[in-house]
């Protein structure tokens, strides 16, 4: 394998946007968790199929994992944000392009960072309703929501990352 450039990219103001929105979003679910934690019931939803219904339930405790896996993940992927060459091209990275396929990429992670986030968040936000009886499920528009917000981006980025591979 070739060895691929390697260049420290400097935010722009859209750049500093997403990820300050993604840090104000992870603390807004744990904020979120905490200040209802007390209020849920013992027994609260803990899984929802593709409808939306809930199908699972546990300890209200499990109400915790939810921001914890979505910081772990907004963490994870803050660390390999800052390593571009080595993620997965659909393209040879050369001297000439390894600036715009980096920056690309990295544009779209702070995306999928930040909408990782959010669904965290809403499904946070729809189990507490759901546990105090303030709603039933995630809603029928849930799932293609979700599969709305990765996947129109991941197209969107990957047909830029062709378009400019010179």
């Amino acid at each position: 394998m070739e060895e691929r450039p390697k260049m420290k990219l400097e935010l722009t103001t859209a750049d500093k946007t997403f990820e300050i929105m993604g840090w104000l979003l992870i603390v807004a679910i744990w904020v979120l968790t905490f200040t209802n934690y007390s209020n849920l019931p013992e027994i609260i939803p803990t899984h929802y199929n593709a409808a939306g219904q809930a199908d699972g339930v546990g300890g209200k405790a499990t109400i915790l994992t939810l921001p914890l896996v979505a910081t772990i993940l907004f963490i994870g992927l803050t660390i390999l944000n800052k390593v571009p060459h080595v993620f997965n091209y659909p393209i040879d990275i050369t001297q000439e392009n390894a600036f715009r396929q980096y920056t690309n990429a990295t544009r779209f992670i702070r995306y999928l960072k930040l909408s990782i986030v959010f669904v965290f968040g809403l499904i946070a936000f729809k189990t507490i309703q759901n546990a105090n009886g303030e709603a039933d499920g995630l809603g029928v528009w849930f799932l293609p929501l979700t599969m709305g917000l990765i996947f129109i981006p991941l197209i969107y980025f990957v047909m830029k990352s062709f378009k400019s591979k010179q």
